[in-house]
């Protein structure tokens, strides 16, 4: 299953209400798996970004669906970079002519 991880930025609603951000995240976990995704793991983090999530979804259209969902409620910016395992990599490299 291709994995995502998005960078997350808290939008002046979002900050307003970090205190909700524990329960933010666990119904965000359980909306995932009505897209047929699973948020594997969520990071608070320092810097640029608030948060970051690393998210397994069976193909584009079901991380964008979800993706936007998130979005819409107003509490975060966010940015998805599609990873690649290493294997994955090494298969691309093989693959070059």
């Amino acid at each position: 299953m291709p994995t995502y991880i998005t960078l997350f930025r808290w939008t002046r609603k979002g900050g307003e209400n970090v205190k909700e951000s524990p329960s933010r995240v666990e119904k965000t976990k359980q909306t995932a798996k009505t897209f047929g995704v699973e948020v594997r793991e969520v990071f608070v983090t320092m810097g640029r970004y608030d948060t970051i999530f690393v998210v397994d979804a069976p193909d584009e259209e079901s991380y964008a669906k979800f993706a936007l969902f998130l979005v819409s409620k107003g509490n975060v910016h966010s940015e998805t970079l599609r990873a690649f395992t290493e294997d994955e990599f090494r298969r691309f490299l093989a693959s070059l002519p």
